[in-house]
């Protein structure tokens, strides 16, 4: 009998990956759009070929502060905990953090780690022991620099030691301090991607996507001009620090797209026919046509505008700082030179 074998191809996820350098850093909230509708199956495989590739995650896009759920009074207490230089009073004397972080107080914390870390690396097992320790209140320290994102400190304490536990495991040479740093802070970066991802942020983030293209391309047509951030933010309801981190990842996950396409169909006319139906691409397209008859910086100005080069439309401000003009010469600049084109046409 012949034997059949079917390519189904790599995963979206797994094309991100493939786009990225080993040691470079991944937006975690672009991975989670990739991972929503994967299997639990899946996604390990995606943290396990992010660890092999030694990227770093990203989760400065993930939301922020967002507490809900029966952890969320916890959560409030110690970020203000945090806020006040870890004053551990304000935890019950038989509370797990706080008998913890009193435990680690009392440990030995002298010695010159990179010695022990040589030591270690030849097998000493109380060289590596002593380095643990010493590890254990660096890991205390960077954990606190996370909290805000939905877990709890002594969850982050536990992902951030078995990153340590790794980095003294593995070293082998170089400065130790900066490979257990980034250990520690890619497990709890990881832990803190998954709790994300439990909380449905891929699923949420992948609408705010979608409901920003609508809303810049709507008003785009309304006004005649590329909206501002702040009339987007108005628009989807949302502030406008929310609205540039949404912008942000759409550029990211443009770039990516681009980055990692698949080829073109053999006949890809009825795939991009709707969207060369569409008004708000036959408006830059149109636009892009009559650029030829302005002069060059007014050119430059309605492409960082209208984002025509491939990038995603700036406003006032972010064009203006790119030409080195004021927020108001651009609007002023931009509607002579619309008004040019609309005499051309």
């Amino acid at each position: 009998m012949m034997e059949m074998e079917f390519d189904f191809g790599d995963a979206p996820w797994q094309r991100l990956l493939a786009s990225r350098k080993p040691g470079e850093q991944l937006n975690a909230a672009q991975l989670l759009t990739f991972l929503e509708e994967e299997t639990e199956e899946a996604v390990e495989d995606a943290f396990a070929a992010i660890e092999e590739k030694g990227l770093l995650l990203d989760i400065t896009a993930l939301p922020c502060r967002q507490y809900v759920g029966q952890a969320a009074l916890r959560l409030r207490q110690e970020e203000q905990m945090v806020q006040s230089g870890m004053d551990t009073r304000s935890l019950s004397p038989n509370d797990p953090l706080r008998l913890y972080l009193e435990e680690l107080e009392s440990l030995d914390t002298q010695g010159d780690q990179e010695a022990l870390a040589r030591k270690a690396a030849q097998g000493d097992a109380l060289a590596r022991e002593a380095l643990t320790n010493l590890g254990l209140l660096r890991v205390a320290e960077l954990a606190r620099e996370y909290v805000g994102y939905g877990v709890l400190l002594m969850d982050l304490i536990q992902e951030g030691s078995l990153g340590l536990w790794q980095a003294v495991q593995g070293y082998r040479e170089g400065s130790f301090a900066a490979q257990r740093d980034r250990a520690i802070r890619e497990s709890i970066a990881k832990a803190i991607t998954i709790q994300a991802r439990n909380n449905g942020v891929g699923q949420k983030m992948r609408q705010a996507l979608e409901d920003y293209r609508a809303v810049d391309q709507r008003l785009l047509a309304e006004l005649g001009r590329n909206p501002t951030l702040e009339e987007i933010a108005l628009e989807m309801h949302i502030s406008p620090e929310e609205a540039a981190t949404v912008r942000r990842n759409l550029e990211d996950a443009r770039m990516v797209q681009r980055a990692t396409a698949e080829p073109e169909p053999e006949n890809p006319e009825e795939e991009n026919q709707a969207v060369e139906d569409t008004a708000y691409f036959q408006m830059r397209q149109r636009i892009q046509e009559l650029l030829s008859v302005l002069d060059e910086q007014d050119a430059a100005l309605l492409s960082l505008r209208f984002g025509l080069d491939g990038e995603l439309p700036l406003s006032p401000e972010e064009a203006g700082r790119r030409l080195k003009l004021t927020p108001q010469e651009v609007l002023d600049r931009e509607a002579k030179a619309l008004a040019l084109l609309r005499q051309e046409r």
